[in-house]
């Protein structure tokens, strides 16, 4: 009898304040899909360092005889073979060093011809124009400043370029992009709570006079404010299983059926359906948690008990 009439009670409440509920709902649905979406945000960040960092290379990129007159590194002539040599056998010797691989003008005026060949500044280049380099693969992607120190400045070497920095460029975007949303649902979980708090008090005041009688009755706390809390836990579960909806259909349309079917894309490695899944029950937890102790704590103020 006494769960029938909370339940009773939840049902009146919710309806009662149907626009305020509706934006309890909404609010928390929103703010907890940009929870949600800051998480999935923060696995695709560290899936794609974990991809690529894997993946990058340190280049030493060898002088020529344009660089010769062009450029003041290369001052002392273009890059003999003992030098290249010495080079390799030194890059061999370091132990932070994985695998140390060669490219030739010729191999560097072909990759460029694949990737720039629509451009003009492509059928003005000559192989005698282009770099040699070394290309080497670091057991670990962090030592890059190793071999800078030993060859940046060497006879015979124009530069050292780390194709780390400019992916940490991109993620550096993208965690910016992740904190700025991480903001926005900070907002919205303010506002939410705001809404929560204020839908209880206004369900309270409504129902004063029944809380009165029931108080005289000798009816317990617990059991008077159990209704007002239920409403609000009610209202953010929906909001929450919202939420969810919302990252799957986001999950299935712009990965699934966007972003992994675009040529330009193909090499990203996109976080998988597991990553979402493990991230529902957290939302769900939290929406139903977060009204819950929102509603608790406003009664404390606006319903005498």
């Amino acid at each position: 009898m006494r769960a029938q009439f909370v339940l009773s009670e939840i049902g009146v409440g919710l309806r009662r304040n149907l626009t305020m509920t509706f934006a309890v709902v909404v609010s928390v649905a929103l703010s907890l899909a940009l929870f949600g979406g800051s998480l999935l945000m923060s696995d695709q960040v560290n899936t794609m360092k974990g991809y690529w960092y894997d993946k990058v290379n340190v280049s030493i990129f060898l002088c020529n005889k344009s660089d010769a007159t062009s450029d003041p590194n290369c001052a002392k002539g273009a890059v003999t073979d003992d030098q290249k040599g010495q080079i390799k056998a030194d890059l061999e010797k370091m132990s932070v060093v994985d695998t140390v691989s060669y490219e030739s003008q010729d191999e560097a005026y072909k990759h460029y011809k694949e990737q720039f060949g629509d451009s003009p500044l492509a059928s003005s280049l000559t192989p005698d124009q282009m770099q040699e380099s070394y290309r080497i693969k670091l057991k670990d992607p962090e030592k890059y400043q190793v071999i800078a120190t030993a060859f940046d400045g060497r006879d015979g070497v124009q530069s050292v370029q780390d194709q780390k920095g400019i992916l940490d460029n991109l993620f550096g975007l993208l965690n910016g992009m992740n904190w700025a949303a991480r903001a926005v649902m900070a907002l919205m979980l303010v506002v939410a709570l705001m809404l929560i708090v204020n839908t209880v008090r206004v369900s309270a005041f409504s129902r004063r006079r029944e809380t009165g009688i029931m108080r005289l009755v000798g009816a317990s706390g617990f059991y008077i404010q159990a209704p007002f809390i239920m409403e609000a836990a009610v209202a953010g579960l929906i909001g929450g299983t919202l939420a969810c909806g919302f990252l799957l259909v986001a999950r299935y349309f712009i990965i699934d059926h966007g972003l992994a079917l675009s040529e330009k894309l193909n090499l990203i490695n996109f976080i998988g359906w597991d990553a979402v899944l493990t991230k529902l029950p957290l939302i769900l937890a939290t929406s139903l948690l977060m009204p819950a102790l929102a509603a608790f704590f406003a009664l404390r103020k606006y319903l005498k008990v």
